[in-house]
Order: C-alpha cells, then structure tokens, then sequence
C-alpha cells in the first residue's frame, strides 16, 4: 500500500524492524518458533494500534494505516502478519466496546504489545453466518457469566495470552468476552500440524467453568448484534493487510526471476503487470472502504475481502511459476508464500464463506 498512510519516521522505524528481526526468523516461523520477541517490539511503536487514539496507546491514524502496517509484514512473513492481524483486531475489539472497564483494562496494553491475545472469533463468525453451530455455553452467574465449550483452533495464545471469543447465553442470545491470562479455567492443547504457519500460536481451547465478570464483557446479550456490526468492517478489512503482503512480494519474485527468465515466463498467466494493475485496484478500493469505517456497505467489504484472498491465490501461484524448479523448493520464499495464501483463503472468513454471505446480500439487494 502507499508509503504515506504511516508518517515517515514510524514508518522507517517499522520497516527496520521487520527487516532486522522479522525476516531473518521467517522461515523459523513458518516452522514452529513463535516471533513473540518481535511481537512485543512491535508494540511498542504501537504497531496493532494505528487506528486508536494516542490516548489508548495508538497512533491516532485510521484503519487504512493499519492495514498498510499488516501488509508490509505480510512482504516478508505471512505468519506474522496474522498474528499482527490477531493482536490489531482485539485491540479493535477493546476500542469499539460499550464496556469502559473493559477498555479502560485492556486496550492500551494489547495496543502496545504488553499483553498478546487471542481471537477466538472463528466458530461465532461461521456460527453467524448459518455454517455451524456455536461450541461456547455461557450461564448467567452474579454479576457474570459461567462459560463452558471448546474451540479447535484459536491462533497468537501461549500461557500469558488473554483470549476473546464469544458464547452462546443458556435463556437467549449471545456475549462476547475475555478471559484475561493465567485463568485456572483455560487450557490450551497442541493442534495437528499444519502445512504451514507453524509459528503463530495456534491451539486447541478448552474452557471448564470460566468465570466472566461483568467488567470482561465486551458485548452481552443486549448489545451484542451491534457490536458485531460494528466490529465486522474492520475485523475483514484488516485481515486484507496479509493478502497485500503477500502479492507484493510475490511480485518482487516475479520481477526477479524474469531478469534472466523472461524469455520463457512471458508464456504464463498472470504477468506482473497484470497483478500490479489488480493489486494497486485492490489497495484503492481497501483504503475507500477503511476510511469510511462503520459506513462501508457490507457487501463491498466482502467483496474486497474476497478479492484479497483470489489474488493472494493467484500471484503466489504465478511467483512460484516464475520460479520454475527454484520455486518447489520447501526453502524457496515462493514456496512458504503458496501455503500463505492457501492460508488467507481458508482463515475465517473463508473464501467460501466470503462468497455465501455475498451471495445471501445480492440476493437480498435484487
């Protein structure tokens, strides 16, 4: 994305971080190690908070600054970009809550990298848009909640991370809330091994009796559909970032390669001119919509989304062609970016889910 959505100096501050201590451990990551050292880093230049307000620990920009700051992680690490998508996306939680406890607790901490979290939004997300059922049971309890279930997968946990996730209510309705860190309530059990993305925290949770008071609800039963409706544009849009990264380094090793292969790659599909023109496409319409926040029409959001995930697809694809052998490498860059972006297609919202809530709106809009 444009260079000029971050002022200059953070900007360069953040570049050489990711340079200095991201790209050297990407691989590393992709694998298994976890960057928490580069997670807190980040935070500290208020990387997950480009969108909030100084006040809470941000950097007072909007969502398209921090979309561009997902992206240029995205460049070098896709894995990365997630995690910074996981942390970005509860700090967005924190901010958009009625709960000034809650936000007065959590927000800035998560915003600069203090505490890492969780979003455990997958199965509600899926369970919203008529795909499964809901796995979180909350009971009313005192002035709280009593929350019982398991989620398969929840990524950026460790023993020290606060998790999010939402629940349905035993007479009615949903809540949505944290469980902060060390809860006795919470366990965490290793997932199968994935084909990639090893490094991003990702386990299996287990919640036995969690006890939520009021002040870690982020959204009951009342509020709890227009939370959503406030959250969805920027939990989407955010997620954007990681496909951006992805097709902007693609492109460098399609423009690589073609130094001394251009003779033969001109015969593939999707030459970089043609990804470029899809991409700068792609990047206008997301800072369109960013900038208007809660006032993008859903449909156009999904849209966006959708087309980040296609053409994650389809520049990793074509990188990896230009590669030819070099490309089939497991150590290739082009390699590890295949399973990125099979990775943006199928993280909730996946690409066909994107597609079933698109196809419920046109039909609704006909």
């Amino acid at each position: 994305m444009s260079t000029d959505l971050l002022p200059a100096a953070h900007g360069e501050s953040i570049n050489a971080l990711i340079q200095e201590t991201l790209a050297p451990q990407a691989e590393a990551i992709d694998q298994g190690r976890y960057p928490g050292d580069f997670m807190r880093a980040l935070g500290r230049l208020s990387g997950f908070g480009a969108a909030l307000p100084t006040e809470s620990g941000g950097l007072g920009l909007d969502l398209a600054a921090q979309i561009d700051l997902i992206a240029r992680i995205g460049r070098v690490c896709g894995s990365t970009a997630f995690l910074a998508w996981c942390q970005s996306a509860c700090a967005w939680y924190f901010q958009q809550t009625d709960n000034a406890a809650a936000r007065a607790h959590f927000l800035a901490p998560i915003a600069q990298g203090k505490i890492l979290a969780g979003t455990g939004m997958s199965n509600c997300v899926k369970h919203l848009a008529g795909i499964e059922r809901i796995n979180l049971r909350a009971q009313r309890d005192a002035a709280g909640y009593r929350v019982n279930g398991a989620l398969p997968w929840v990524s950026n946990l460790g023993p020290e991370h606060l998790l999010i996730a939402a629940a349905s209510v035993d007479d009615g309705g949903y809540i949505m809330f944290a469980i902060p860190p060390g809860s006795d309530a919470l366990t965490l059990r290793p997932c199968p091994a994935f084909a990639g993305m090893e490094g991003t925290g990702t386990y299996g949770v287990h919640l036995k009796n969690a006890w939520v008071p009021a002040q870690d609800v982020l959204a009951g039963p009342a509020a709890f559909e227009g939370y959503i409706e406030r959250i969805k544009p920027g939990f989407l849009l955010m997620q954007i970032g990681m496909g951006l990264g992805l097709v902007q380094a693609s492109l460098e090793t399609i423009r690589a390669t073609n130094q001394r292969l251009s003779h033969v790659n001109t015969f593939l599909d999707d030459q970089d001119g043609t990804l470029e023109r899809d991409l700068l496409a792609l990047q206008a319409e997301t800072v369109r919509l960013a900038r208007q926040d809660r006032n993008a029409l859903p449909l156009d959001v999904l849209r966006a989304r959708a087309r980040a995930s296609e053409l994650s697809l389809r520049a990793t694809q074509s990188a990896a062609l230009h590669a030819g052998a070099a490309g089939y490498l497991m150590s290739h860059p082009a390699q590890r970016r295949l399973r990125e972006a099979l990775f943006v297609a199928i993280v909730t919202p996946a690409l066909k889910h994107l597609r079933k809530e698109i196809h419920a709106l046109e039909r609704q809009a006909a």
